[in-house]
């Protein structure tokens, strides 16, 4: 029986000809049969696919046999075997649409100039020796059914929206404080952490391996809450069966953790959307006023 897997990977590399990496890279994926999106840039390549297990080893084994790839982050994940349904790799001038690509600085090791690295278990000395703010560096819709606790989340539809609310001033109390981004895989915070360094931010750590390698190591028995929403089919997934329940249906206000689309095709806004209000018919509160009578 096929043992359907998902990977999240990324790498902060220089690279002189994204096209033709894009050509390979789309190539490989079509010939192991494995749906996903991957973006390249001349900062490196950030992605996410998902197929068969002996599929996906493949094409990990292949990706890494590029130097500059050798070293690149991966997580794995279980999959559900309908998580892509398609393929899509494309060249865009950020791994991460920050909206400020001349502001990041890349080479061989990676990104220039970030917050300081902190493993999970580094993370858990951290927080017991200084008192540090949680800093989301996600889009606020995906803090509605998981996030660290007491963690600030920024108002951002996003990932653009976050030079604009560095720069609007309403986190300047935290610059002269310990501050911790955190993201779904990671590299978010890469690209977020500089941002905040450039700022003034002056004591930025990032999550290494983000969410996904905190959630791997400690399950739900240390500070994070909730579940992780993940950018494909499966919408959201939970580190246990221990997993707090903290989203709330936009619709009837009952606790769940499921992640709707909004049903209008113009919109993309997610929704939390428990299993009874769910379906073809749900809409964000701005899609909804617009069909009142």
């Amino acid at each position: 029986m096929a043992v359907p897997k998902v990977i999240l990977f990324y790498a902060f590399t220089p690279l002189a000809d994204p096209e033709a990496l894009r050509l390979w890279q789309r190539d490989l994926c079509e010939s192991l049969g494995l749906g996903g999106r991957i973006i390249l840039s001349r900062d490196g390549i950030n992605g996410t696919v998902g197929g068969e297990l002996k599929a996906v080893k493949r094409y990990v084994k292949k990706t890494r046999e590029y130097a500059p790839f050798h070293d690149m982050d991966i997580k794995w994940s279980e999959g559900a075997g309908d998580d892509f349904p398609r393929l899509s790799v494309r060249v865009r001038d950020e791994l991460v649409s920050f909206g400020a690509p001349g502001e990041l600085v890349v080479d061989e090791n990676g990104v220039v100039g970030g917050g300081i690295r902190v493993s999970p278990t580094e993370l858990h000395d951290l927080v017991a020796a200084k008192d540090v703010t949680f800093f989301d560096g996600r889009n606020a819709f995906e803090a509605e059914i998981g996030r660290f606790t007491g963690a600030i989340v920024p108002e951002v539809a996003n990932t653009r929206d976050f030079v604009a609310e560095l720069d609007s001033g309403k986190y300047d109390h935290l610059k002269d404080q310990p501050v911790v981004t955190y993201c779904t895989g990671g590299i978010r915070c890469e690209v977020l952490s500089a941002l905040m360094v450039k700022r003034g931010f002056r004591e930025v750590y990032q999550l290494e391996g983000g969410i996904a390698t905190y959630g791997e190591q400690f399950r739900d028995s240390g500070l994070w809450e909730g579940s992780l929403y993940v950018f494909d089919n499966r919408m959201a997934v939970q580190f246990s069966d221990d997993a707090a329940v903290i989203g709330t249906c936009s619709q009837c206000g009952t606790a769940t953790s499921r992640m709707q689309n909004c049903s209008d095709l113009a919109c993309r806004e997610q929704l939390v959307v428990c299993d009874a209000c769910g379906g073809p018919t749900v809409h964000c509160a701005a899609h909804a006023a617009q069909l009142l009578p």
